[in-house]
């Protein structure tokens, strides 16, 4: 087969050659889905589907999550070439280097949950023709509960991997986020807060080892990659890198029965704006163990009112009287006489927090198909003080004109303190004392007010800058936000007009809202792993220029038998 495939390399450049004369691979997408066809079944890959397929459609939107997409991807002209499905890592190689002969970029999806839609729309590829190589089939979890680790293949959601811990012990489990459909893929790449974070940090902190395909097909784990990059790929954001065919983490004990609670809080502005300026001063410093989330709008499900309503999530690694007595002493504001906290096991409280329909059992979560899809936009803070009671009664007042519109204050303090800013690609840690992810979400666009619900929240951000960090005002980039800049691929990578790096100098500005000062170190990590760029999207790290490159890259290879033999197995 290797000789096959080698044969089919030099044949496909020569088409490639044949193409440019007469316009260009580039200049004709179903060109370059027929070659990275040809190429894939010389490398005995059959799971590709082009535009000329009648299931094109199907195979571009079944991962999409955010409606606002999903026309994009019904219009084949404005997709990828080619949606390719690799089933093991033989077949994520064959991808790559596919789609590096066909002329193509790669778009990497592990559950489609990107916020801006980028690992799978047009946006941020210019005019270059790419691929989607979905990580769909790649989704097994190993478990090693004797060492608390476990190998996670990125296509694998988050439902898969929590299911698979807990089938393998009742007091392991792994700190990442609440919704069961993220691919673990993507969520681990941007770092990934979640329940257990104020205990044992992020995802990406708790990440050991990976086996990462780079730009040329190469096989690299953690040694071959080089520490800069095995740092980059855990919080630099998804689709940048390579393709991480999966993850080596370590698993966290928990206790075998732990405290779950929401209740609702409806009420007036001033009331509510009296909760949360509870909440900002109480739940940053709970103890490690004790995780409690604020939502606040005016239509939140929980409360099926049209006031305004505060709803406090809790999550208590103990049992329900010790969460009980704590919140009786540090916030009895919360109401104590309605809380009916619940005591539960870990997994089964990854049901409860996962919005799933009531009566949703532990195997629900192998579902990984997201139900009840809507259109939304996302936009997102880091808060380092606590706004002033007149503050926050203007932002739940402007908060409360709209109903479609909540804010999800999420609880740092904890372990998040004890991590460097520069740990990880994720910057927030110490003197954060909670961050906000705002939403705004609508069921349908045949009323054609999408773009008056996503203005009516850039307004409502622009009324928050004078609360939130600044200088730079911070971002998550597991919240995807375009409004903040794109990258500028149609500028010369070269230095020109005494302006070195111009693509690297134009993503600084949204990059160091993501990334702060780690922003240069990550552009580094891109030079050494991906100098051709080819793994990118509209606000994936941009490399430095050839010309102004001080360092060659010094990652080593690992044939692709030996790291599946000595890494982890395929499915």
């Amino acid at each position: 087969m290797a000789i096959t495939f080698l044969l089919y390399s030099l044949l496909l450049r020569l088409l490639a050659m044949q193409a440019a004369a007469h316009g260009g691979v580039g200049d004709d997408d179903d060109d370059a889905g027929a070659l990275i066809t040809s190429c894939l079944a010389a490398a005995g890959v059959h799971n590709v589907t082009t535009r000329q397929s009648p299931a094109y459609s199907a195979a571009l939107a079944f991962s999409v999550q955010n409606l606002r997409f999903a026309a994009e991807c019904a219009d084949a002209s404005r997709g990828p070439a080619a949606v390719v499905v690799p089933a093991s890592l033989a077949e994520l190689r064959a991808a790559v280097r596919c789609a590096r002969e066909s002329e193509l970029l790669v778009r990497l999806r592990s559950g489609g949950h990107s916020y801006e839609g980028l690992s799978y729309t047009t946006d941020g590829a210019g005019d270059a023709a790419f691929v989607v190589v979905d990580l769909v089939a790649l989704d097994r979890v190993q478990v090693d509960a004797g060492s608390r680790t476990a190998w996670v293949q990125s296509g694998a959601t988050l439902g898969q991997v929590y299911h698979a811990i807990a089938e393998s012990s009742r007091t392991l489990a792994f700190s990442a986020g609440s919704c069961p459909t993220v691919g673990s893929g993507g969520h681990i790449a941007g770092g990934g807060f979640g329940l257990l974070s104020r205990k044992y940090g992020l995802a990406g902190d708790n990440v050991i080892d990976a086996v990462l395909v780079d730009a040329d097909g190469r096989v690299l784990d953690r040694d071959g990659m080089g520490e800069d990059v095995f740092w980059a790929i855990r919080g630099g954001g998804g689709g940048a890198w390579g393709a991480v065919y999966a993850w080596r983490v370590q698993l966290s004990p928990v206790p075998e029965r732990v405290t779950a609670f929401v209740v609702n809080r409806p009420g007036t502005v001033a009331s509510v704006a009296r909760l949360v300026s509870k909440w900002q001063h109480v739940s940053p410093s709970l103890p490690d163990e004790f995780y409690l989330s604020a939502f606040v709008g005016a239509g939140l499900p929980e409360s099926n009112r049209t006031c305004i309503s505060v709803t406090f999530k809790g999550f208590y690694l103990g049992p329900s009287h010790e969460a009980t007595e704590i919140l009786a002493a540090r916030f009895p504001e919360i109401g104590l006489s309605d809380l009916s906290p619940k005591e539960m096991s870990w997994i089964e409280s990854v049901v409860f927090f996962a919005g799933l329909p009531e009566g949703s059992s532990v195997s629900d979560l192998m579902d990984r198909v997201l139900h009840g899809k809507n259109y939304f936009k996302a936009k997102s803070d880091f808060v380092r003080r606590p706004m002033a009671i007149d503050e926050l009664t203007g932002a739940v007042e402007f908060l409360s004109r709209q109903p479609k519109a909540y804010v999800i204050l999420d609880p740092y303090g904890g372990a998040m303190d004890r991590f460097g800013a520069a740990d990880l690609p994720f910057p927030h840690r110490k003197g954060n004392i909670h961050g906000i992810q705002y939403l705004i979400e609508w069921m349908s666009d045949d009323d054609g007010h999408s773009e008056e619900y996503m203005d009516w929240l850039r307004r409502f951000y622009d009324f928050m800058g004078p609360f939130v960090s600044s200088s730079p005002r911070t971002a998550y980039i597991n919240y995807l936000d375009l409004d903040l800049g794109t990258n500028t691929w149609s500028v010369p990578r070269i230095d020109e007009g005494g302006i070195p790096n111009p693509q690297v100098e134009a993503a600084r500005s949204w990059g160091e809202r993501y990334f702060l000062s780690n922003y240069d170190r990550l552009v580094r990590a891109k030079t050494a792993i991906d100098p051709e760029n080819v793994f990118r999207n509209a606000q994936s790290i941009p490399p430095l220029s050839a010309r102004s490159r001080e360092t060659t890259r010094t990652t080593r290879g690992i044939s692709p038998e030996v790291a599946a033999e000595e890494k982890v197995s395929d499915s």
